[in-house]
Parts: C-alpha cells; structure tokens; sequence
C-alpha cells in the first residue's frame, strides 16, 4: 500500500511538473508582412514556372549544395519520384521536365498557406493541378501537393527545399 501511494505520488508531482514547465502558445515569428511577402514570391515561382523562365527560377533557388527538389524522375534507377540535391541538379531538372512539353502548374490559391518556423524559415503548403508530359505522364492535369520550405537570404526570400507529391486517386468504394 504504501509502495503505491508513494508511486502514486510521485506520477502525480511528475505530471504538475510537466504541466507547469510547459511553454506558453508560441508567438509566430513573422509578421502578416512577411507571410504576405513569401506569398508573392511562391506566386512569382509559379508564374516562372508556367513561363519557364529557367534562369530566372534559379535565382528563386537558395544557392546551396542543400538545396532540395523532389520531383518525378524519368530514370527507372531512382524510383519513380526522387529527390535531386543541389542547384545543378534541381536547375537540370527543372529543365528536363519543363522541356519536356506543355508543363502547367494551377495552385489553388485559396488554399496556399504560409507559416513561420523561425525569424529565417518559412513553410508553404498549397494544393494544385499539374498538365506534365514528362516521363512518361500523359498530359492529364493531376492533383499534386507542394511543400516549399523559404529560407530568408539577406532580405529576400529563397526555395530551400520544393517537395512535389502526386495525391492518389481515391480508392473505389466497395458497393
């Protein structure tokens, strides 16, 4: 009995003591301004990308050996989607896919977001349609999920790392 009062005891101090360190809400480490700003810049890179402006998309990049693009892959050794690391890599790409035929990104703006994780990193997230003919695609316009985390470089605002995910079809229901 007296073993469990003092277990009972201790769990309890434990919990208070967990309860009472806990951090209060986190504040959001960047301002509406800034949200506004990555904002512009995602749909600045989506325009770049529909025009694709190859150069111009390379500067939206964070220039890093980090940097990360995860796309569909058109050689059967990497998988069927992959991840190409550093700024030749995702520049090359970039262009293999963009080349490869009409290539539309259609972002559903109404459902972008845009988060701070720090003062320096920023998360995106946004739903859209992707017209591709790349690898083997058939030109369809299919939903995608894109991920971009932005890392503040000086004053502006890069693509540390773009993750693109093909949302898969719905399951059919059994009836």
């Amino acid at each position: 009995m007296y073993k469990t009062l003092l277990v009972a005891l201790a769990a309890s101090a434990f919990s208070i003591g967990a309860v009472a360190a806990a951090p209060a809400v986190r504040k959001e480490p960047l301002d509406a301004a800034t949200l506004s700003a990555i904002k512009s810049r995602f749909g600045r890179l989506m325009e770049l990308a529909n025009n694709h402006d190859f150069k111009a998309l390379h500067g939206m990049f964070w220039q890093s050996p980090s940097t990360l693009l995860v796309a569909k892959s058109a050689i059967q050794s990497e998988g069927n989607w992959a991840g190409f690391w550093g700024n030749e890599a995702v520049d090359q790409k970039l262009h293999d896919i963009g080349s490869s035929g009409p290539v539309v990104l259609e972002p559903d703006y109404s459902k972008l977001k845009v988060v701070g994780l720090t003062r320096d990193v920023a998360e995106s997230y946004v739903p859209l349609n992707i017209t591709v003919s790349y690898a083997g695609q058939d030109g369809t316009a299919r939903p995608f999920l894109m991920i971009i985390n932005w890392l503040r470089v000086g004053k502006d605002w890069k693509v540390a790392s773009e993750i693109i995910l093909p949302v898969p079809p719905v399951p059919a229901t059994k009836g």
